[in-house]
Protein backbone atom coordinates (compact mmCIF):
# COMPACT_ATOMS: atom_id res chain seq x y z
CA UNK A 1 0.00 0.00 0.00
CA UNK A 2 2.94 2.35 0.58
CA UNK A 3 4.48 1.89 -2.87
CA UNK A 4 1.92 3.99 -4.81
CA UNK A 5 2.31 6.83 -2.29
CA UNK A 6 6.09 6.71 -2.58
CA UNK A 7 5.81 6.64 -6.35
CA UNK A 8 3.54 9.68 -6.27
CA UNK A 9 5.91 11.52 -3.93
CA UNK A 10 8.89 10.71 -6.17
CA UNK A 11 6.98 11.92 -9.22
CA UNK A 12 6.07 15.18 -7.50
CA UNK A 13 9.65 15.69 -6.35
CA UNK A 14 10.83 15.17 -9.93
CA UNK A 15 8.61 17.81 -11.55
CA UNK A 16 9.19 20.25 -8.69
CA UNK A 17 12.93 19.98 -9.36
CA UNK A 18 12.34 20.41 -13.09
CA UNK A 19 10.50 23.71 -12.72
CA UNK A 20 12.65 25.10 -9.88
CA UNK A 21 15.31 26.79 -12.11
CA UNK A 22 12.64 28.77 -13.97
CA UNK A 23 10.72 30.07 -10.96
CA UNK A 24 10.75 33.70 -9.79
CA UNK A 25 11.49 36.73 -11.87
CA UNK A 26 14.71 38.40 -12.91
CA UNK A 27 14.24 42.10 -12.10
CA UNK A 28 16.34 43.30 -15.04
CA UNK A 29 14.37 41.18 -17.50
CA UNK A 30 11.11 42.26 -15.89
CA UNK A 31 11.94 45.96 -16.14
CA UNK A 32 12.93 45.52 -19.77
CA UNK A 33 9.58 43.89 -20.47
CA UNK A 34 7.81 46.85 -18.88
CA UNK A 35 9.84 49.24 -21.04
CA UNK A 36 9.18 47.37 -24.30
CA UNK A 37 5.47 47.16 -23.50
CA UNK A 38 4.45 50.30 -21.61
CA UNK A 39 6.54 52.79 -23.62
CA UNK A 40 5.17 51.65 -27.04
CA UNK A 41 1.64 51.67 -25.57
CA UNK A 42 2.02 55.31 -24.50
CA UNK A 43 3.63 56.19 -27.86
CA UNK A 44 0.70 54.62 -29.69
CA UNK A 45 -1.69 56.76 -27.67
CA UNK A 46 0.16 59.85 -28.84
CA UNK A 47 0.01 58.65 -32.45
CA UNK A 48 -3.70 57.86 -32.15
CA UNK A 49 -4.44 61.34 -30.82
CA UNK A 50 -2.53 62.88 -33.73
CA UNK A 51 -4.19 60.57 -36.27
CA UNK A 52 -7.65 61.75 -35.19
CA UNK A 53 -6.85 65.07 -36.87
CA UNK A 54 -6.64 63.28 -40.22
CA UNK A 55 -8.86 60.20 -40.42
CA UNK A 56 -10.27 57.58 -38.08
CA UNK A 57 -9.28 55.00 -40.69
CA UNK A 58 -5.67 55.80 -39.78
CA UNK A 59 -6.53 55.51 -36.08
CA UNK A 60 -8.16 52.06 -36.35
CA UNK A 61 -4.98 50.05 -37.16
CA UNK A 62 -3.25 51.86 -34.30
CA UNK A 63 -6.17 50.90 -32.03
CA UNK A 64 -5.75 47.22 -32.89
CA UNK A 65 -2.00 47.42 -32.27
CA UNK A 66 -2.60 49.22 -28.96
CA UNK A 67 -5.05 46.48 -27.94
CA UNK A 68 -2.25 43.94 -28.46
CA UNK A 69 0.04 45.92 -26.17
CA UNK A 70 -2.75 46.20 -23.59
CA UNK A 71 -3.10 42.41 -23.56
CA UNK A 72 0.65 42.20 -22.93
CA UNK A 73 0.33 44.77 -20.11
CA UNK A 74 -2.38 42.56 -18.62
CA UNK A 75 -0.02 39.57 -18.66
CA UNK A 76 2.49 41.60 -16.64
CA UNK A 77 -0.36 42.56 -14.27
CA UNK A 78 -1.20 38.85 -14.07
CA UNK A 79 2.39 37.85 -13.25
CA UNK A 80 2.64 40.54 -10.57
CA UNK A 81 -0.32 38.98 -8.77
CA UNK A 82 1.38 35.58 -8.81
CA UNK A 83 4.55 37.07 -7.35
CA UNK A 84 6.54 35.77 -10.32
CA UNK A 85 7.46 39.07 -11.99
CA UNK A 86 9.47 40.86 -9.28
CA UNK A 87 11.23 39.54 -6.20
CA UNK A 88 9.60 42.35 -4.21
CA UNK A 89 5.94 41.90 -3.25
CA UNK A 90 5.59 45.64 -2.71
CA UNK A 91 6.95 46.45 -6.17
CA UNK A 92 4.66 43.81 -7.70
CA UNK A 93 1.65 45.44 -6.06
CA UNK A 94 2.60 48.94 -7.21
CA UNK A 95 3.11 47.87 -10.84
CA UNK A 96 0.06 45.62 -10.63
CA UNK A 97 -2.19 48.44 -9.44
CA UNK A 98 -0.93 50.83 -12.15
CA UNK A 99 -1.38 48.30 -14.94
CA UNK A 100 -4.71 47.29 -13.40
CA UNK A 101 -5.92 50.85 -13.94
CA UNK A 102 -4.79 50.71 -17.57
CA UNK A 103 -6.55 47.35 -18.00
CA UNK A 104 -9.66 48.43 -16.02
CA UNK A 105 -9.09 45.52 -13.62
CA UNK A 106 -8.88 45.77 -9.79
CA UNK A 107 -5.65 44.14 -8.66
CA UNK A 108 -6.55 42.33 -5.44
CA UNK A 109 -10.09 41.48 -6.48
CA UNK A 110 -9.06 39.87 -9.76
CA UNK A 111 -6.14 37.99 -8.27
CA UNK A 112 -8.21 36.55 -5.43
CA UNK A 113 -10.57 34.87 -7.89
CA UNK A 114 -7.67 33.94 -10.15
CA UNK A 115 -5.78 32.18 -7.36
CA UNK A 116 -8.96 30.24 -6.53
CA UNK A 117 -9.08 29.31 -10.21
CA UNK A 118 -5.56 27.87 -9.98
CA UNK A 119 -6.54 25.73 -6.99
CA UNK A 120 -9.78 24.44 -8.50
CA UNK A 121 -9.33 24.35 -12.28
CA UNK A 122 -10.63 21.13 -13.80
CA UNK A 123 -12.46 20.24 -10.58
CA UNK A 124 -16.12 19.52 -11.37
CA UNK A 125 -17.08 19.90 -7.71
CA UNK A 126 -15.46 23.33 -7.28
CA UNK A 127 -16.65 25.34 -10.27
CA UNK A 128 -17.85 28.92 -10.03
CA UNK A 129 -14.95 31.19 -9.08
CA UNK A 130 -12.53 32.60 -11.63
CA UNK A 131 -13.66 30.30 -14.42
CA UNK A 132 -16.04 30.20 -17.39
CA UNK A 133 -19.53 29.05 -16.37
CA UNK A 134 -19.75 25.47 -17.66
CA UNK A 135 -22.49 22.92 -17.02
CA UNK A 136 -22.40 19.17 -17.37
CA UNK A 137 -24.86 17.53 -19.74
CA UNK A 138 -26.94 16.19 -16.85
CA UNK A 139 -27.04 19.58 -15.14
CA UNK A 140 -28.14 21.29 -18.33
CA UNK A 141 -30.87 18.76 -19.11
CA UNK A 142 -32.22 19.05 -15.56
CA UNK A 143 -32.73 22.81 -15.91
CA UNK A 144 -36.11 24.37 -16.77
CA UNK A 145 -36.29 25.76 -20.31
CA UNK A 146 -35.81 29.40 -19.30
CA UNK A 147 -32.54 28.57 -17.49
CA UNK A 148 -31.39 26.45 -20.42
CA UNK A 149 -32.04 29.48 -22.61
CA UNK A 150 -30.07 31.72 -20.23
CA UNK A 151 -27.13 29.32 -20.40
CA UNK A 152 -27.30 29.14 -24.19
CA UNK A 153 -27.31 32.93 -24.38
CA UNK A 154 -24.32 33.18 -22.05
CA UNK A 155 -22.39 30.56 -24.02
CA UNK A 156 -23.23 32.12 -27.38
CA UNK A 157 -19.94 33.17 -28.97
CA UNK A 158 -21.16 36.65 -29.89
CA UNK A 159 -22.43 37.25 -26.35
CA UNK A 160 -19.38 35.81 -24.59
CA UNK A 161 -16.70 37.39 -26.75
CA UNK A 162 -18.37 40.16 -28.74
CA UNK A 163 -20.48 41.69 -25.99
CA UNK A 164 -19.64 40.09 -22.67
CA UNK A 165 -15.86 40.60 -22.86
CA UNK A 166 -16.14 44.37 -23.16
CA UNK A 167 -18.86 44.63 -20.52
CA UNK A 168 -16.81 42.55 -18.09
CA UNK A 169 -13.86 44.94 -18.12
CA UNK A 170 -15.69 48.22 -18.65
CA UNK A 171 -18.67 47.61 -16.36
CA UNK A 172 -18.43 44.36 -14.39
CA UNK A 173 -15.09 45.20 -12.79
CA UNK A 174 -16.44 48.51 -11.46
CA UNK A 175 -18.69 46.98 -8.78
CA UNK A 176 -18.21 45.16 -5.48
CA UNK A 177 -20.25 42.40 -3.86
CA UNK A 178 -21.07 41.55 -0.26
CA UNK A 179 -18.91 38.43 -0.54
CA UNK A 180 -15.79 40.50 -1.31
CA UNK A 181 -13.22 40.97 1.43
CA UNK A 182 -12.32 44.49 2.54
CA UNK A 183 -9.07 44.27 0.58
CA UNK A 184 -10.93 43.25 -2.57
CA UNK A 185 -13.43 46.07 -2.18
CA UNK A 186 -10.68 48.61 -1.62
CA UNK A 187 -8.90 47.43 -4.77
CA UNK A 188 -12.09 48.00 -6.76
CA UNK A 189 -12.52 51.49 -5.30
CA UNK A 190 -8.84 52.37 -5.83
CA UNK A 191 -8.91 51.14 -9.42
CA UNK A 192 -12.13 53.05 -10.17
CA UNK A 193 -10.57 56.19 -8.71
CA UNK A 194 -7.44 55.67 -10.81
CA UNK A 195 -9.48 55.17 -13.97
CA UNK A 196 -11.54 58.30 -13.21
CA UNK A 197 -8.39 60.35 -12.58
CA UNK A 198 -6.71 59.14 -15.77
CA UNK A 199 -9.87 59.60 -17.85
CA UNK A 200 -10.36 63.13 -16.50
CA UNK A 201 -6.73 64.09 -17.13
CA UNK A 202 -6.75 62.76 -20.69
CA UNK A 203 -10.17 64.26 -21.45
CA UNK A 204 -9.00 67.69 -20.29
CA UNK A 205 -5.83 67.28 -22.36
CA UNK A 206 -7.11 65.82 -25.64
CA UNK A 207 -10.89 66.23 -25.29
CA UNK A 208 -13.45 63.74 -24.02
CA UNK A 209 -14.54 62.71 -27.53
CA UNK A 210 -10.97 61.87 -28.52
CA UNK A 211 -10.51 59.95 -25.26
CA UNK A 212 -13.62 57.84 -25.83
CA UNK A 213 -12.84 57.26 -29.52
CA UNK A 214 -9.52 55.76 -28.46
CA UNK A 215 -10.05 54.20 -25.02
CA UNK A 216 -13.29 52.34 -25.66
CA UNK A 217 -12.25 50.45 -28.82
CA UNK A 218 -8.75 49.72 -27.45
CA UNK A 219 -10.29 48.27 -24.30
CA UNK A 220 -12.96 46.43 -26.30
CA UNK A 221 -10.56 44.65 -28.67
CA UNK A 222 -8.10 43.87 -25.87
CA UNK A 223 -10.96 42.39 -23.83
CA UNK A 224 -12.05 40.16 -26.71
CA UNK A 225 -8.50 38.87 -27.15
CA UNK A 226 -8.01 38.37 -23.43
CA UNK A 227 -11.29 36.56 -22.85
CA UNK A 228 -10.73 34.33 -25.88
CA UNK A 229 -7.28 33.34 -24.61
CA UNK A 230 -8.64 32.68 -21.11
CA UNK A 231 -11.49 30.60 -22.54
CA UNK A 232 -9.20 28.44 -24.66
CA UNK A 233 -6.84 27.76 -21.77
CA UNK A 234 -9.24 25.19 -20.31
CA UNK A 235 -12.08 24.83 -22.81
CA UNK A 236 -10.76 22.70 -25.65
CA UNK A 237 -11.21 19.26 -27.13
CA UNK A 238 -8.98 16.94 -25.13
CA UNK A 239 -9.10 18.78 -21.83
CA UNK A 240 -9.45 16.76 -18.63
CA UNK A 241 -11.87 17.55 -15.80
CA UNK A 242 -12.32 15.45 -12.67
CA UNK A 243 -14.43 15.05 -9.56
CA UNK A 244 -12.87 16.25 -6.32
CA UNK A 245 -11.81 12.71 -5.35
CA UNK A 246 -10.05 12.16 -8.69
CA UNK A 247 -8.55 15.64 -9.01
CA UNK A 248 -4.75 15.86 -9.10
CA UNK A 249 -2.83 19.15 -9.42
CA UNK A 250 -0.09 17.93 -11.78
CA UNK A 251 -2.41 15.97 -14.06
CA UNK A 252 -4.85 18.85 -14.43
CA UNK A 253 -2.01 21.30 -15.06
CA UNK A 254 -0.52 19.20 -17.85
CA UNK A 255 -3.69 17.78 -19.39
CA UNK A 256 -6.42 20.19 -18.34
CA UNK A 257 -4.58 23.33 -19.46
CA UNK A 258 -3.87 24.04 -23.10
CA UNK A 259 -0.69 24.55 -25.06
CA UNK A 260 -1.88 27.10 -27.62
CA UNK A 261 0.78 27.35 -30.31
CA UNK A 262 0.47 30.91 -31.54
CA UNK A 263 2.39 32.64 -34.33
CA UNK A 264 5.49 34.27 -32.84
CA UNK A 265 4.14 37.82 -33.02
CA UNK A 266 0.92 36.83 -31.23
CA UNK A 267 2.92 34.78 -28.75
CA UNK A 268 4.88 37.94 -27.92
CA UNK A 269 1.77 40.10 -27.50
CA UNK A 270 0.11 37.46 -25.34
CA UNK A 271 3.17 37.12 -23.10
CA UNK A 272 3.69 33.40 -23.81
CA UNK A 273 0.43 32.60 -22.02
CA UNK A 274 -0.20 29.94 -24.67
CA UNK A 275 2.19 27.78 -22.64
CA UNK A 276 -0.59 27.59 -20.11
CA UNK A 277 0.16 24.02 -19.07
CA UNK A 278 3.55 25.21 -17.80
CA UNK A 279 1.99 28.19 -16.06
CA UNK A 280 -0.47 25.96 -14.18
CA UNK A 281 2.30 23.60 -13.17
CA UNK A 282 3.97 26.57 -11.52
CA UNK A 283 2.48 30.06 -11.42
CA UNK A 284 5.81 31.30 -10.04
CA UNK A 285 7.40 31.01 -13.49
CA UNK A 286 7.37 34.47 -15.11
CA UNK A 287 5.90 34.70 -18.61
CA UNK A 288 9.30 35.19 -20.26
CA UNK A 289 10.53 31.79 -19.01
CA UNK A 290 7.49 29.66 -19.88
CA UNK A 291 8.65 28.75 -23.39
CA UNK A 292 12.17 27.94 -22.21
CA UNK A 293 10.80 25.66 -19.50
CA UNK A 294 8.56 23.89 -22.03
CA UNK A 295 11.31 23.40 -24.62
CA UNK A 296 14.02 22.19 -22.27
CA UNK A 297 12.14 19.46 -20.40
CA UNK A 298 10.95 16.09 -21.66
CA UNK A 299 7.95 16.12 -19.31
CA UNK A 300 6.23 18.46 -21.78
CA UNK A 301 7.13 16.54 -24.95
CA UNK A 302 3.86 14.58 -24.96
CA UNK A 303 1.66 17.68 -24.69
CA UNK A 304 -0.25 18.07 -27.94
CA UNK A 305 -0.42 21.71 -29.05
CA UNK A 306 -3.53 23.49 -30.28
CA UNK A 307 -2.69 25.14 -33.59
CA UNK A 308 -3.69 28.79 -34.06
CA UNK A 309 -6.67 28.31 -36.42
CA UNK A 310 -7.69 25.08 -34.69
CA UNK A 311 -8.43 27.04 -31.53
CA UNK A 312 -11.33 28.97 -33.07
CA UNK A 313 -13.48 25.87 -33.54
CA UNK A 314 -13.36 25.14 -29.80
CA UNK A 315 -15.56 28.14 -29.01
CA UNK A 316 -18.45 25.84 -30.02
CA UNK A 317 -17.80 23.53 -27.07
CA UNK A 318 -20.47 24.26 -24.45
CA UNK A 319 -21.10 21.30 -22.10
CA UNK A 320 -19.10 18.72 -20.22
CA UNK A 321 -20.11 15.16 -21.07
CA UNK A 322 -19.06 13.25 -17.95
CA UNK A 323 -19.70 9.86 -19.54
CA UNK A 324 -17.51 10.55 -22.55
CA UNK A 325 -15.06 12.65 -20.54
CA UNK A 326 -15.03 15.52 -23.00
CA UNK A 327 -16.59 18.87 -23.87
CA UNK A 328 -19.32 18.78 -26.49
CA UNK A 329 -21.41 21.18 -28.60
CA UNK A 330 -25.10 21.79 -28.05
CA UNK A 331 -25.91 19.95 -31.27
CA UNK A 332 -24.12 16.88 -29.93
CA UNK A 333 -26.76 16.50 -27.19
CA UNK A 334 -28.93 14.31 -29.40
CA UNK A 335 -26.07 11.79 -29.56
CA UNK A 336 -25.56 11.66 -25.79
Amino acid sequence: MLIPNKTKENTEERWVKIIAPYRNGDNLHSWWQIVNTFVPYVALWVLMVISLNYSYWITLPLILLSAGFLVRLFIIFHDCGHGSFFNSKRLSEIVGYIFGVLAFTPYHRWHHSHLVHHRTVGNLDKRGIGDVWTLTVDEYLALPRRKQLAYRIFRNSFIMFGLGAGLLFLVGNRFTRKSFSRKEKMSVYATNLGIAALATTLSLTIGWKAYLLIQLPVMYFAAIGGVYLFYLQHQFDGTHWYTNEEWDFKTVALHGSSYYKLPKILQWFSGNIGFHHVHHLSSKIPNYRLEKCHNENEIFSTIKPIEFLQGFKYVNLKLWDAKAGRLIRFKDLKMV
